[in-house]
């Protein structure tokens, strides 16, 4: 196997990583809307948790860009 696809199909399966956190993202903004619908007067409780929980999915994505970056380029 060549060295070069060896890369391709690592940085492959770092990015398998990007779907879950996809998912996850639209799944924390649906639950934020439903909550804030539901409640609207817990907005600025519900909203910093909210922002939290995207800001934390959103590390683990950058984390796996990251990986792939580092399997193609280095």
């Amino acid at each position: 196997m060549d060295v070069q696809a060896a890369r391709y199909i690592g940085a492959g399966l770092a990015v398998i990583a990007l779907m879950g956190v996809g998912v996850g993202i639209g799944n924390i903004f649906a639950t934020l809307i439903s909550s804030i619908a539901r409640n609207p007067a817990s907005r600025n409780q519900v909203f910093g948790v909210g922002i939290l929980g995207f800001a934390l999915t959103e590390a683990v994505a950058l984390f796996a860009l990251l990986i792939a970056f580092l399997i193609l380029f280095a």
